[in-house]
């Protein structure tokens, strides 16, 4: 086992995205392996059960479709991979719903596309989805969409996906298991003198220099796709762990501060990421602007912004926009992710949040901006 000092990294992560490649969920190939996947519900449930949140992505739908239909080698042609997806989310929705049950915990299954989580109001609806699971201590299982996608399903892989759910989610940690114990300087079975990298720098290029190679006949994925994942996630302040798979009670070790496998630290925190991504954001759509009270909450006590303490719309702009929020003399006191488009908006100023399923058919949220979706700037 490679081993180095206990990394604080897992041990103090309170949400956790974990995300299991083809190979291994499907045993190369030869159909779920239903053990491999009991085992790692049971350390679902266990973290948990100590009052982490766990999101977990997983491929294998195309590999258990091609087992189900009776197929020896990855089709080429886009409907054939999309029949394969469909045929095979059935089974590995059924495998982990089972398995979590059994364990106690509740389970739902949630199919994403890139697209999904580049359109800001869809990106919304997602992320608000999977935090009220997590709150529900249900384990939502996210797969790609493959029955609908086209190109994703030929060049995507599930790496880029779970960085992609880690920064939905803002999660701390994301830990990719694979067939491989982790990143060697160069690939260790023609290469002797590989030497194994215990830990790196997330979005270190020397590290994408070390890390060629295509992925299996089953999967999608190489190393290449989990160091550039690793970056990825590490935008949202994640750090990223990828280590073997099959190693024993791999997640509950570490959560507990064990070193396995190759650790790539984010060097910005996940609060200082997003308060960033936000300040910086230049493109904002449009503004609304707040009472002396509302201003007061949000500069003293850190509250969300509601629909009573507005009193104008500046702009249009889509749900999922980031607006600027301004006091009564026009200064910018904040940014955010909007809840409600502009011209929803404007129906809710000066109203209590009771009062927006009647105004508009229907509440996304009780606030216009949440607080943890608003960085102050002034």
């Amino acid at each position: 086992m490679n081993q180095i000092a206990a990394s604080p990294v897992l041990r103090d992560a309170r949400r956790i995205v974990v995300k299991v490649g083809s190979s291994l969920v499907t045993n190369e190939g030869r159909g779920l392996d239903e053990r491999a996947i009991s085992e790692w519900c049971r350390q679902l449930a266990a973290l948990v059960g100590e009052g982490r949140e766990v999101v977990m992505v997983s491929s294998g739908a195309v590999a258990e479709g091609m087992k189900r239909l009776g197929w020896s080698r990855r089709p080429r042609e886009i409907h054939e991979l999309q029949a394969a997806a469909a045929v095979g989310q059935m089974g590995l929705a059924q495998m982990y719903e089972s398995q979590l049950r059994s364990q106690g915990m509740g389970s739902a299954q949630v199919l994403l596309t890139h697209a999904d989580l580049a359109d800001r109001e869809r990106y919304l609806n997602a992320r608000s989805t999977l935090l009220t699971l997590l709150s529900l201590g249900v384990v939502p299982v996210i797969n790609e969409n493959d029955t609908v996608v086209n190109d994703e399903i030929k060049f995507g892989d599930n790496d880029t996906l779970g960085a992609l759910v880690a920064n939905l989610v803002e999660a701390d940690a994301l830990v990719i298991l694979t067939d491989q114990k982790g990143l060697y300087t160069a690939d260790p079975r023609s290469n002797p003198d590989a030497q194994f990298v215990h830990e790196g720098r997330a979005g270190d290029a020397a590290l994408e220099a070390m890390a060629g190679g295509a992925g299996s006949s089953i999967g999608r994925g190489g190393m290449l796709t989990k160091i550039l994942a690793a970056k990825r996630a590490a935008g949202s302040g994640a750090s990223t762990v990828i280590a073997w798979g099959r190693e024993p009670d791999v997640l509950l070790r570490l959560t507990r501060g064990e070193s396995i496998g190759t650790l790539l630290v984010a060097q910005t925190a996940k609060h200082h990421a997003r308060k960033r991504w936000m300040a910086d954001h230049l493109q904002l759509r449009g503004a609304v602007r707040v009472d002396a009270g509302a201003a007061s909450k949000l500069r003293g006590e850190g509250k969300s912004l509601l629909p009573i303490g507005m009193t104008a719309v500046e702009g249009e702009f889509s749900r999922g926009d980031v607006i600027a929020v301004r006091d009564e003399a026009g200064l910018e006191l904040a940014r955010g992710l909007a809840n409600y488009a502009s011209s929803e908006a404007r129906l809710l100023c000066r109203r209590a949040s009771a009062d927006i399923e009647a105004l508009l058919g229907y509440v996304a949220e009780p606030e216009m901006v949440h607080r943890d979706n608003m960085v102050l700037t002034g």
